[in-house]
């Protein structure tokens, strides 16, 4: 719908008069859809903001909240389970994004294993609770894990 407002990972949008605009509509009453609200995250020449600094402050100045589709929401990782015939206890969830891939993971019954990897920083693993299942140097190393002490 028209009225509708989605902010998904566009940064080249992210200006001032865009986010007016934005925020003008929600507060004539456009729901706030979020396809996620990642506070960053990681290209070749570094860290750059995500769409979750963005959204928030959208909810701020509006006094809404947005509906979240994507991670960390525990709908989007049962979703990724519809189908596999497995439950969220039986699953891990691997990542670099503590909050949103770890948490959101940890918070649906999943085990959660960040990787420092990717836009890992020294010291995600302290900013969730429950901590992290485990923290592994790599990917690969996850996934050794996950064969020798979880199968």
């Amino acid at each position: 719908r028209s009225s509708d407002l989605v902010v998904g990972l566009a940064p080249e949008h992210f200006d001032y008069e865009t986010l007016n605009k934005a925020f003008r509509l929600l507060l004539n009453g456009a729901p706030l859809i979020a396809i996620h609200k990642a506070r960053y995250y990681k290209k070749k020449d570094g860290l750059f903001l995500g769409p979750g600094p963005f959204v928030t402050g959208l909810e701020y100045a509006t006094d809404t909240k947005a509906t979240v589709v994507g991670k960390p929401e525990s709908t989007f990782f049962m979703e990724a389970l519809r189908g596999t015939g497995c439950s969220p206890q039986e699953a891990v969830m691997i990542g670099d994004d503590c909050r949103d891939d770890v948490g959101g993971a940890q918070n649906t019954g999943m085990l959660g294993i960040l990787v420092k990897t990717g836009k890992y920083r020294v010291g995600d693993e302290d900013k969730i609770n429950p901590a992290p299942y485990l923290t592994c140097d790599s990917f690969p190393k996850a996934v050794d894990h996950i064969l020798d002490q979880l199968l």
